[in-house]
């Protein structure tokens, strides 16, 4: 019997997991998360654990390539992401009272105030953001779900002009 050495291709892809501690380690995740659709139902505010939650249906970007390569329909996830050290939220833009709502993130970003302490805003699509004071940028995010079709079959794409 030969033995053949392994390809890339014949591993498992894994679901993702990380954590963010500073301004570039976030911008990584506002990469992976950006375009992600969430019901307004599926954000949590545990002031007392100083703790902020979204549930992410999340495009799989790392996976785009890979699936236009194969002629395949694009994939989403379902992805926890959690900010700790929160001290306040604030919103802007959303209607909170709005239970069917669904809102689309677009980017994350981090306005430092001194210290590690600052603002970490959510950037929402129509102009709405979320802005969480922190103490510190602690910051997790981990997919927990397997990857689905994406219900559009398509990648999102943006009009920059």
């Amino acid at each position: 019997m030969t033995q053949q050495d392994a390809k890339f291709e014949d591993g498992d892809e894994q679901p993702i997991a990380l954590r963010a501690k500073d301004g570039e380690d976030l911008a990584i995740i506002s990469t992976l998360v950006q375009d992600a659709i969430l019901p307004i139902t599926e954000i949590t505010w545990k002031a007392d654990e100083n703790r902020f939650g979204l549930l992410l249906n999340r495009f799989r970007w790392e996976d785009k390539t890979k699936a236009q390569k194969q002629g395949r329909d694009f994939e989403r996830v379902q992805t926890v992401l959690v900010f700790d050290a929160v001290l306040a939220v604030a919103s802007n833009g959303i209607d909170l009272s709005d239970k069917d709502q669904v809102i689309s993130l677009l980017s994350i970003d981090f306005e430092a105030d001194g210290d590690g302490a600052g603002s970490i805003n959510l950037i929402l699509a129509g102009d709405g953001m979320i802005a969480l004071d922190v103490e510190s940028i602690q910051a997790t995010l981990k997919d927990v779900t397997r990857p689905y079709v994406a219900p559009s079959k398509k990648s999102p794409e943006h009009d920059l002009s």
